[in-house]
């Protein structure tokens, strides 16, 4: 162990040759994990019938080009869109678009495309110019609602519905408004020089829960914010790949971590670094509405820290630098309810992630978040009220007591 800096544990050990992505200049500059929404968080058919939508997400890293993932990961048939726009936000709160800034998307020359199930398809490079930190508003028309939709419920950001086409309106004052994400996975960019993607793996912590709708402050957020501020790190993007309530070992709100591995880690462009925060729900979810033996909580963490070195293996095999963050404290959460064993179990995590070797470096937001009179509680100054997530604030600081030293 190399000691704490700020909170972060650095530890020494070696990484696997870290390459970028092959025969690619594009960068991830915006990500969601993508999910089947539950049927509270769904759009009804008619909705995305002969509908344009439109969604406003938040960059990292800017470039000369760009281009769009769109996603139909978990489509039952194939879902056909009759347009993609693209252009500047005014207001990351409303529909309204910067004018003139309006770009028509395509993809392999055409406006529209037909996405199989179970699949995703970027598109054509737009000749936008797309600085860092900005943020873009993506319209879709679609003549035919999705068979099942693709979505990312934890979105944090309004998105706008309304019938027909109106791909290039310059507002949409009477649209339909949602806090949800659809059918829409990522932005990557073409950068002039070498620039490398940080993927935050994780759950409602890293989604953003109790973050600001419209407001990008996440700690990812902060993160992207930091590493602009440097001038040897603005080369860096951070791609927010958290799913609220989301699991290590079983399928929860979204597929589990190892499920969602390749399509969330690997297949991103450009990704060399990777930050795990994940494991709060499956020590939580154990004892919630069960009662549980010795035995079983032993299970549970053997199987959780297999997990992690299963992540961690298959990162470093594809020359990712893999990052751990301990677990945070969950004590006087209402929800979980943690018990004497439940802690127990957590700290035992926490120990094999701090344990040099097992995880190419480690971020120690456990020591950074909780409260030095009651460690098993989160700080009241970070806390957002319920005992398990961070508020901004708490996610600022969770940001900042990350060495941009691990990035290098």
């Amino acid at each position: 162990m190399l000691g704490i800096v700020a909170g972060l544990a650095l530890v020494a050990t070696p990484v696997a040759a870290q390459t970028p992505v092959r025969g690619s200049a594009w960068t991830g500059s915006w990500a969601s994990a993508q999910q089947i929404p539950e049927p509270n968080n769904a759009l009804p058919p008619e909705k995305l019938t002969d509908a344009t939508l439109r969604q406003v997400v938040h960059l990292s890293i800017g470039g000369p080009e760009m281009r769009i993932q769109v996603s139909n990961a978990f489509g039952k048939q194939p879902l056909r869109i009759d347009g993609v726009h693209v252009a500047y936000s005014a207001d990351p709160a409303s529909a309204r678009i910067v004018q003139g800034s309006d770009h028509r998307v395509t993809f392999n020359g055409s406006d529209s495309v037909v996405v199989p199930a179970g699949a995703s398809y970027w598109s054509d490079p737009v000749n936008m110019a797309v600085r860092p930190l900005s943020s873009l508003a993506v319209t879709m028309y679609l003549p035919k609602a999705p068979a099942r939709e693709t979505s990312h419920p934890g979105s944090r950001a309004t998105s706008y519905v309304v019938q027909g086409d109106h791909l290039a309106d310059a507002d949409m004052p009477d649209a339909f408004k949602v806090d949800h994400w659809f059918q829409l996975a990522g932005i990557s960019v073409e950068t002039p020089g070498p620039a490398h993607a940080i993927i935050a793996l994780g759950d409602s912590i890293t989604d953003g829960h109790a973050s600001t709708t419209n407001g990008n402050d996440r700690w990812t957020d902060f993160l992207a914010k930091r590493l602009q501020a440097g001038a040897t790190t603005r080369n860096l993007s951070v791609l927010n790949l958290g799913i609220g309530g989301n699991h290590l070992l079983t399928d929860g709100l979204g597929p589990n971590a190892l499920a969602r591995f390749n399509r969330d880690v690997l297949a991103q462009p450009g990704v060399r670094y990777m930050i795990v925060l994940e494991g709060i729900n499956d020590l939580g979810g154990l004892s919630r509405e069960k009662t549980t033996t010795q035995a079983d909580h032993d299970a549970l963490v053997a199987h959780m820290i297999g997990a992690l070195q299963q992540i961690v293996e298959r990162a470093r095999a594809h020359g990712i630098k893999a990052i751990g963050g301990t677990i945070m404290p969950d004590g006087k959460s209402g929800y979980y309810h943690p018990g004497p064993m439940s802690e127990a179990d957590r700290q035992k995590v926490n120990a094999w992630i701090r344990t040099p070797g097992h995880f190419d470096a480690v971020i120690d937001f456990d020591r950074i978040m909780r409260d030095p009179k009651h460690p098993g509680n989160l700080n009241p100054k970070y806390d957002s009220g319920d005992g398990l997530h961070p508020g901004p604030v708490g996610y600022k600081a969770m940001a900042d007591a990350i060495s941009l030293s691990l990035f290098h």
